[in-house]
């Protein structure tokens, strides 16, 4: 049984306010942690206030930002766990040779999101601190048009292995989503759930997975004192389909 060793560490999550980043919030939370939940839109930040009950402080901040998550790091003093779930760049899905250049480049917004949060908070890091990335199975599950998604994905999974030879003993690790049940397909309108149905066909585990689900994986490396350089994949068996 994995032990609950969050109570009572200060844990800070840029993109906390929504999707995975909101439900790794709630659950830091609920295992007594100090957690402040940061993002950039103030509809999701409303929200994520009203989800909290006081339980974890809400900011806003964006990856791309230094100041505004300064400031939160500032406040938050020495963290334990500090964990970037930003989307932070475009997502075009086309074939390569169909991209423009500034299509291709944009999806690269988030791996300088994800560089400039270790960056600004690499100070205020505890010295036995976790950093937690989070990427996505298209990093090593290759299908047509997506080629921005997968090249970045890659290249946020090898900048938590470079960081992690440099940082030690800090721990620095990447969790891996599937296809998740998140508002990324709300434009499907409808045609959501048949969709997340179609798309998960052939994953060993036929359906989309949940934002508590993925938040249960970056709480897993948070806890594991012994994790560092790892992808961990929640993705319901999807880069072996």
């Amino acid at each position: 049984m994995t032990s609950n060793n969050l109570s009572g560490k200060n844990v800070v999550i840029i993109g906390g306010t929504a999707g995975i980043g909101l439900a790794a919030a709630q659950a830091a939370a609920e295992l007594g942690a100090n957690v402040w939940a940061a993002g950039r839109s103030a509809a999701h930040i409303e929200k994520a206030r009203e989800l909290s009950n006081g339980s974890f402080e809400v900011r806003q901040a964006d990856t791309h930002d230094a100041e505004s998550m300064q400031a939160i790091f500032e406040e938050a003093g020495s963290i334990d766990h500090l964990i970037s779930a930003a989307v932070g760049g475009e997502r075009t899905l086309k074939p390569f040779l169909e991209q423009t250049e500034d299509q291709f480049k944009a999806a690269y917004d988030k791996l300088w999101g994800y560089a400039k949060v270790v960056r600004s908070g690499a100070s205020y890091l505890a010295a036995d601190a976790s950093i937690t990335l989070v990427s996505g199975s298209p990093a090593r599950k290759i299908k047509p048009a997506q080629s921005a998604l997968s090249c970045v994905g890659a290249s946020v999974e090898n900048l938590v292995r470079c960081l992690a030879v440099e940082m030690a003993p800090i721990r620095v690790n990447v969790v891996s989503p599937g296809t998740v049940d998140t508002a990324m397909f709300d434009h499907f309108g409808d045609e959501k759930q048949d969709k997340l149905t179609v798309m998960t066909a052939t994953h060993l585990i036929k359906r989309a997975g949940t934002s508590e689900e993925v938040a249960q994986g970056i709480i897993f490396v948070m806890n594991n004192g012994f994790i560092t350089g790892t992808t961990i994949d929640v993705d319901g068996g999807r880069i072996l389909s």
